[in-house]
C-alpha cells in the first residue's frame, strides 16, 4: 500500500499542452488508494476534458464557480475544496498560473481553491524551454516555494515546440513518487526499523497434531500496518495467521514454534529500534515429537510437556538501544500481573488486556487496552477497532523514543 492510500488529494490543472498527461495522474492516484477531486482552469479544458478526469477519478470535476447554464446549479465552494484536501497539487503549473498563485491573482475557481488551502500545496511547471528560462517564471518559482509550496522540478527533453530542454513537466509516476518520498521524509518512524511478532506459534504433536492458542494475529498485523504508515520499516515475526500485511515496507517472516520464533528474533532484534511483541506463544511443547501419527486407544494418552523459551524475557535481556514493548492478556489480577511482568521481564511498556473486557482478546475486531510504562504511568483506554488501538500504543511509543 501506498502512503497516498487513505489521503485526499485536489488536482488543479491548468492550461497547458502537458495537461494530457493528468488523465496518467489521476488514474495513478486513485491506484495508490488516494481520492481525487479535480479542478481545471477554463483554459485546461482545450487540452482535457471534464469527462475523462471525472471517470478516472470518480468524482465531479469542476472548473467554475457556478455553472451559468443551470439556474439550479450549487455554487462550488473554494473554500470547502481547499479544506478537504490533505494535498493538493497543480499540474501543469504553467507560467501564468504560477505568475498568479506568486502575486494573489484570484481569477478562476483554481486559484480560489490553492489560495484557500491549508494543505500541503505541490506545483510541476511545464513550459516551453524559453518561457521556463525567463527571470519571470525563475522569480515565480522562488517566490512560491517561500510560501512553503513544494516544487515537482521540471525535467529536460523534447519539448511541444520542437525544442528540446528544460520545462518538461514531470511524467506522471514520477509526480507521484516524488510525493510519496516527500510524505515519508515527514513521517515519525522515518529510518527507523520495528521488530514485531505476531500471532500464535502451534508446538507440534505429531506430523498431524499440535498444541497452539486461539490467537489470530489481528493486532500484531494492525500494529505492523501502522508502523509502516508512520514511515518504519518493519520486520513482522509471524506465527500462523491468515492476516495480510498492506504496505510494501512490511517484511513478513512465517515461522511456526515457538523455537522457531526464538531464533527469528534473535536474528533481527540487533538492527531494531522499536520491538513489540504481540505474539501468543506458547508456554509449552510436547518433550518429545512423534513422527508417525499417534493412533486412537481406548487407553489414555499422556504428553509430557516441557517450557518453551522466554522470548520476551531473552530480549529484555540484551537489550541496549531497543525499546521494548510487551503484551500480557490476563484474566485475573490484571493490573498487578502487567506489572510484575514489565518488571521481571526489563520491559519499555507493556499493553494489558483482559479476557474478562468483552469485544478484547483473540479473534475479535476490537480491543480494551491498559498501558503501562516503566515510570508506572497507567492509561486505560475506551473498547476501539484494533488499529485505533494501534494508534494509541504509538502515540505512546512516539512521545518515548
Amino acid at each position: 500500500m501506498s502512503v497516498l492510500s487513505g489521503k485526499k488529494v485536489l488536482l488543479g490543472i491548468s492550461g497547458g499542452i502537458a495537461a494530457y498527461k493528468t488523465a496518467t495522474l489521476a488514474r495513478g492516484f486513485v491506484k495508490a488508494g488516494a481520492e481525487v477531486k479535480v479542478v481545471l482552469t477554463p483554459a485546461a479544458k482545450d487540452f482535457v476534458t471534464p469527462l475523462t478526469l471525472s471517470t478516472l477519478s470518480k468524482n465531479p470535476v469542476h472548473s467554475t464557480f457556478f455553472d451559468k447554464e443551470d439556474e439550479n446549479e450549487l455554487w462550488n465552494s473554494h473554500v470547502e475544496l481547499g479544506l478537504w484536501a490533505d494535498l493538493m497539487l497543480i499540474a501543469p503549473a504553467t507560467a501564468n498560473t504560477m505568475a498568479k498563485m506568486a502575486n494573489g491573482v484570484c481569477d478562476n475557481l483554481l486559484l480560489a481553491c490553492y489560495l484557500s488551502a491549508k494543505c500541503p500545496v505541490y506545483f510541476a511547471p511545464a513550459m516551453d524551454l524559453d518561457m521556463y528560462k525567463h527571470p519571470s517564471t525563475s522569480q515565480s518559482i522562488t517566490k512560491l516555494q517561500s510560501f512553503d509550496n513544494i516544487l515537482i522540478p521540471a525535467t529536460s527533453g523534447e519539448l511541444a515546440s520542437g525544442l528540446v530542454g528544460e520545462g518538461r513537466m514531470a511524467e506522471p509516476e514520477n509526480i507521484i513518487s516524488f510525493i510519496e518520498e516527500h510524505i515519508l521524509e515527514q513521517l515519525p518512524l522515518k529510518n527507523k526499523t520495528v521488530l514485531l511478532t505476531a500471532g500464535p506459534t502451534y508446538e507440534a504433536i505429531d506430523p498431524v497434531r499440535f498444541i497452539g492458542n486461539r490467537s489470530t494475529g489481528k493486532m500484531g498485523y494492525a500494529i505492523a500496518n501502522t508502523a509502516a504508515s508512520l514511515g518504519a520499516k518493519v520486520i513482522l515475526i509471524s506465527g500462523p495467521s491468515f492476516e495480510k500485511v498492506q504496505y510494501n515496507s512490511i517484511d513478513v517472516i512465517k515461522v511456526e514454534s515457538a523455537e522457531e520464533m526464538y531464533q527469528t528474533v534473535h536474528k533481527y532484534f540487533g538492527q531494531a529500534d522499536v520491538v513489540i511483541a504481540t505474539a501468543a506463544v506458547a508456554d509449552y511443547k510436547p518433550a518429545k515429537i512423534v513422527h508417525q501419527k499417534i493412533k486412537k486407544k481406548d487407553a489414555k494418552l499422556q504428553i509430557d510437556l516441557v517450557p518453551t523459551k522466554d522470548i520476551l524475557a531473552s530480549m529484555g535481556a540484551q537489550k541496549k538501544h531497543q525499546f521494548l514493548v510487551g503484551f500480557a492478556l490476563e484474566t485475573n489480577d490484571e493490573l498487578a500481573n502487567a506489572q510484575g511482568k514489565l518488571e521481571r521481564k526489563n520491559l519499555d511498556m507493556i499493553v494489558l488486556n483482559s479476557l474478562q473486557d468483552k469485544g478484547a482478546g483473540f479473534a475479535t475486531a476490537t480491543n480494551k487496552i491498559t498501558i503501562i510504562t516503566k515510570e508506572n504511568t497507567i492509561k486505560e483506554y475506551a473498547l476501539k477497532s484494533k488499529i485505533e488501538v494501534a494508534k494509541d500504543i504509538f502515540e505512546v511509543i512516539l512521545s518515548k523514543i
